[in-house]
């Protein structure tokens, strides 16, 4: 086969950098955003926009959790159901990405058997496609808008977070097996069960926007 010539290798190696490079300053803007989500916009919040979060968290299966994590942006999120969707995807998000670092950290840091091994290895595959999934229904979120269009987006919005938390869900059903270490499984539930409530409060606010 004859090879390629120089400056179609030169153009295909170039081809292939500039798309790595858009996808990791695609990656560095999605993370300035959820900072400035996370960390900018817990100002002071008013009574009224308390009432909302809170009448809204009672509403979901952990309202507990909900209100712990939605709180502090109450006086971002005011009262609108767009802004509480919003806002508890990007708390997901966050979530799940500090999760899959802190489950890395810990099979790199302890010692399991092969059986745990394995079930960790899958475990952060399903977490990076939930954190993944995730970041697809903000990017689709940011595009919503009043039209023809809103009940396709807020759809695909809905089947990326309902795949997020089968996954959550996929990884703590593989420490179900009799023979792993306890710490393993009570360390990898007490993280994953956390985000998975998470995704499922998100969705629900998301369905909640979806149908007005």
């Amino acid at each position: 086969m004859q090879s390629l010539p120089i400056h179609w290798n030169q153009f295909l190696s170039y081809f292939h950098f500039s798309r790595e490079r858009i996808k990791r300053e695609r990656e560095k803007m999605l993370k300035a955003i959820l900072t400035f989500l996370i960390f900018n916009l817990a100002i002071s919040p008013t009574r009224s926009n308390t009432h909302f979060i809170h009448k809204s968290c009672n509403t979901t299966l952990y309202p507990e959790l909900c209100y712990l994590y939605l709180s502090p942006f109450s006086t971002r999120i005011g009262t609108s159901p767009r802004l509480l969707a919003q806002t508890a995807l990007a708390a997901t998000l966050s979530t799940t990405r500090k999760t899959l670092k802190t489950l890395r950290t810990y099979t790199k840091t302890h010692k399991m058997t092969k059986r745990e091994l394995g079930a960790m290895k899958d475990c952060l595959e399903e977490i990076d496609d939930s954190a993944y999934e995730l970041h697809l229904s903000m990017v689709e979120m940011g595009k919503v808008r009043s039209g023809p269009n809103f009940l396709y987006n807020m759809n695909s919005i809905e089947t990326w977070v309902s795949a997020a938390l089968t996954d959550d869900d996929t990884c703590i059903d593989g420490f179900s097996e009799r023979g792993m270490n306890g710490e393993v499984k009570t360390m990898v539930r007490k993280h994953v069960s956390t985000i998975s409530h998470l995704a499922s409060i998100a969705l629900a606010f998301v369905n909640k926007y979806a149908n007005g």
